[in-house]
């Protein structure tokens, strides 16, 4: 390719740069309501509640036709939750997960690291769960961008 077919690609490209963010801004603005659960204890029934406020919480826009996104963030002991070897939890979270593709589940690597340290072996996470640098920061990060902020 010539330059000027190079510089003819690259305005096309920037060309679509306006389409390109307003179809991301369109799909953010879809999912109107955003909340983030925050999980820091290695309880069943805490993650249970978590789980049932995750599930109602959809139930209540889904009735109305209204969109949202739920992100479940585990750290500490909370990531015991999140664990394949741990969660007594493991096959609701992927039910929930098969059901609800606005759901997340968010994984403090942190806690993951240090797990691994003390417990001298790698730590394998449920196949739902997605890693996070830091779970405290995760949920800062959200509430910042304007997420709703529930602690079961």
């Amino acid at each position: 390719m010539n330059c000027r077919g190079t510089l003819a690609a690259l305005a096309g490209l920037f060309a679509t740069l306006p389409v390109l963010q307003r179809g991301a801004a369109a799909a953010e603005a879809k999912t109107a309501h955003r909340l983030a659960l925050h999980v820091d204890q290695n309880d069943a029934a805490v993650m249970s509640l978590a789980l049932g406020n995750a599930g109602n919480v959809q139930s209540y826009f889904d009735e109305r036709g209204e969109s949202v996104a739920i992100e479940i963030v585990a750290y500490g002991p909370g990531l015991h939750m999140l664990r394949q070897d741990s969660s007594p939890v493991k096959e609701r979270i992927a039910a929930m997960s098969e059901k609800n593709p606005h759901l997340v589940f968010s994984a403090c690597n942190n806690t993951k690291q240090r797990m691994e340290a003390i417990e001298g072996k790698e730590i394998v996470l449920l196949p739902q769960a997605k890693l996070v640098p830091a779970g405290v920061v995760r949920l800062m990060l959200l509430q910042e961008e304007g997420w709703a902020y529930v602690r079961p």
